[in-house]
């Protein structure tokens, strides 16, 4: 009976507790002290450096997402666009225009603490849209210049839109390269990076990408080597501006030739090896160089020991007439190579035309056949050939009236021999 008792009381404290457990109201763990997180979508990491596309769509289709962050209470998130806020809020729904853009979601608490995350988003034109893309350096232009967009179903724009002005007055045309577009880039448009959109007779929009609107002298090439004591060619825009070089912090300040496009300066005599290039313009401002897709205020340039047999900037292409002094390069005497030694190596230093389709280069004689040990190489940024002179390759040269650079898409900026 006392045992019986007992249990009795047990299984009643039990029951109790019970109760009581159920009762209980159920409490969140979360705090607006918590670190952001970006739960979903993943976004995909970089390719060699380069943001990935985490959208890929059709202009005719909206950007849409949602994202899934905690603490989901106590967070906000905001969209960026080119680095411009365009929403807030868990979910976007945008109407784009074609091209490729710079998508950043950042997600930040009430307490100060966030985090991002950095994508691209890429629209695509439908098939009867005009359109535009950069095809090399023709997207970086100064204030007040004549620009020059290549593309498809051009024949349709009225005009382009930048900076939120409309040009109308526009010049079509074609080349080697495609078709293209030519307007004034306005005058007063301040410095930065613009996104450009076309407009047919109907005022309908369509998407263009990028440009960069600079007022600062740019140099674009010609300015990564160079011979010591010798004439040192440099091309680009707003050139007429600059009013020193400086080499290793050393000024540079008299030029041989001088306009908007063009630099020539002699080298100072300086032992072979590696150097820091910067520059100032007429009012103090920094030099640009355009390297690698990016737009620097510093660069270095290497100065060569060996014999500089021909500089400047003469383009090479293998699609022109045969009477076009632009066919080949064939601006060293056939003299020049008699007084080679055989095993000597000549270096040929070439940069890439932009607006081309495809580059390469090629080493032969005047009657185009190919130097012993060479063959066509194909190409997408500056570089350098070098060639070994044979004796074989000597004789070839001297019987075959001379040496030839022949290809497309590139010019010779300056050729050596050691």
């Amino acid at each position: 009976m006392k045992k019986l008792y007992f249990m009795l009381i047990a299984i009643a404290t039990m029951s109790l507790a019970s109760t009581s457990c159920k009762d209980e109201d159920p409490f969140s763990t979360i705090s607006p002290d918590d670190s952001p997180m970006i739960l979903d979508p993943v976004f995909p990491d970089r390719v060699d450096g380069e943001l990935a596309a985490i959208s890929q769509i059709s202009r005719d289709a909206n950007f849409t997402m949602k994202v899934t962050v905690t603490p989901s209470i106590y967070t906000e998130v905001t969209w960026e666009i080119d680095g411009t806020e365009v929403h807030k809020g868990d979910s976007i729904d945008l109407a784009l225009e074609a091209g490729t853009y710079h998508l950043k979601i950042t997600a930040t608490t009430t307490a100060g603490k966030s985090t991002y995350r950095e994508a691209n988003i890429i629209v695509s034109p439908l098939e009867d849209d005009p359109w535009s893309e950069a095809v090399g350096l023709e997207r970086i232009v100064a204030p007040g210049s004549l620009a020059r967009l290549y593309g498809t179903n051009l024949e349709k724009v009225n005009g382009v839109i930048i900076a939120d002005q409309t040009i109308t007055d526009i010049t079509l045309g074609e080349s080697e390269e495609g078709s293209y577009l030519e307007y004034e880039v306005p005058a007063t448009i301040p410095d930065g990076e613009y996104r450009l959109s076309l407009i047919d007779a109907s005022g309908n929009r369509y998407g263009a990408n990028l440009t960069t609107v600079t007022d600062a002298p740019v140099l674009t090439s010609g300015f990564t080597r160079t011979g010591a004591g010798s004439e040192w060619i440099m091309t680009g825009l707003n050139l007429d501006k600059i009013a020193t070089l400086n080499i290793n912090g050393e000024a540079l300040s008299e030029f041989v030739r001088q306009n908007n496009t063009e630099l020539a300066v002699i080298c100072p005599e300086l032992p072979a090896g590696e150097y820091t290039l910067t520059g100032t313009d007429a009012n103090g401002g920094e030099v640009l160089f355009y390297v690698n897709d990016e737009i620097l205020s510093e660069t270095t340039f290497a100065i060569t020991s060996e014999t500089v047999l021909w500089e400047g900037h003469h383009y090479v292409s293998w699609d022109l007439a045969d009477t076009d002094p632009n066919k080949t390069f064939n601006l060293i005497p056939t003299e020049t190579f008699a007084s080679m030694r055989a095993g000597s190596i000549l270096r040929i230093h070439y940069s890439v035309e932009p607006t081309a389709e495809y580059h390469q280069i090629r080493t032969t004689t005047a009657a185009w056949n190919d130097l012993p040990g060479t063959a066509v190489i194909e190409f997408n940024e500056d570089g350098m050939v070098e060639v070994e002179l044979t004796q074989e390759s000597l004789d070839m040269i001297a019987a075959e009236g001379g040496f030839l650079c022949v290809g497309h898409g590139y010019y010779v900026d300056l050729v050596t021999v050691e």
